[in-house]
Order: structure tokens, then C-alpha cells, then sequence
């Protein structure tokens, strides 16, 4: 039903599953934590409560609530935590690391890349991102200066990626 209309709280519910898990994830990638994450997410979905809002279809359904969640996300911090002019180029990266499913396939994808990786290479990502431990702890976990952990968590970034565009191609 095109045009502006209020929506009604059943509409919400319909929203919120059928676009929750990808508003959250998208929050998740712009850097919010887990928790900062769940309280955008449903304040995201308030925010169809409270304004008359048009329903152009799902890719702008799905635009519009990005939107909704980046502009929370940025007011959340007094500065945030990186120049606003980035957004854009985001944005750009989380549409096409989303497409059509949420993001479904890229973490397929990013699951088996990661399950390819040995040694040090998944143990510093392991440290990193499944104990967001500090490069400080990680470098004395591995026996490693900072600057080595870095360059190490660079590397296997950039072995993930290739191996994740080598399954797109053959997608």
C-alpha cells in the first residue's frame, strides 16, 4: 500500500522478523558491541512507530532501516568512532557483503575460509575476534611484540579475503 501511512503494531512485528538479524549484523559491522547492538536494533524498529512511514519494498525497506540504526548508532557516541564521511563507504561494503540474504552466504564463506586457517593464523584470530583480546595480550600470549600481532592479524585478513572472493567467483 504506497504513500504515507502510520503503521500499526502488527506491521512492526512482521518488520522485525523479517529484518532484525540484519539490522543487528549491520550494527555489529559498523563496530557496535553485541549489547550497544541489541538496544539499536529494537530502538531501529521504534522508530516506525513514530513517524509516518512509506513502504517502497524490501531493498528500500532494508535502506531505509540501515539508516535508522547508522544515524543511532553515530548519535551513541559523543565522537564517533570514526570520520562520518566513511559511512558511505560502508555502507557500500555491508550492501554487498549482505546482497539478498543477510549476509547468509558471506559468512558460509567466511566460516569455511576460517576453518582453512592453522597455526598462528587462527589462533590470533581466535585471540582477536572470539576473545577481542588487546593486541598487548595476544603479543604476550604468542611470544610476539604488538607491532608483529598486527602485521600478523593484517596478513591473515588478507588471506581470509582472497579466500572468500575465490568462493564468490566460483559461486
Amino acid at each position: 500500500m504506497p504513500g504515507l501511512r502510520t503503521i500499526d503494531e502488527q506491521d512492526v512485528i512482521r518488520l522485525v522478523r523479517e529484518h532484525q538479524t540484519e539490522v543487528w549484523r549491520y550494527l555489529r559491522y559498523l563496530g557496535a558491541t553485541a549489547e550497544l547492538a541489541d538496544d539499536l536494533t529494537q530502538e531501529t524498529f521504534l522508530q516506525l512507530l513514530r513517524a509516518p512511514y512509506e513502504d517502497r519494498g524490501p531493498a528500500a525497506r532494508a535502506a531505509w532501516l540501515r539508516t535508522v540504526a547508522r544515524n543511532l548508532f553515530v548519535k551513541s557516541f559523543r565522537r564517533p568512532p570514526f570520520a562520518l564521511a566513511e559511512l558511505d563507504t560502508i555502507e557500500a561494503a555491508w550492501t554487498g557483503f549482505a546482497r539478498d540474504d543477510e549476509g547468509q552466504e558471506s559468512l558460509v564463506r567466511l566460516r569455511s575460509c576460517l576453518e582453512q586457517l592453522d597455526g598462528r593464523a587462527r589462533e590470533v584470530v581466535r585471540l582477536h575476534y572470539e576473545e577481542r583480546r588487546s593486541r598487548r595480550e595476544i603479543a604476550a600470549r604468542m611470544s610476539l611484540g604488538e607491532d608483529g600481532v598486527k602485521s600478523l592479524l593484517r596478513r591473515t585478513r588478507a588471506v581470509l579475503r582472497a579466500c572468500i572472493e575465490r568462493h564468490a567467483e566460483g559461486a
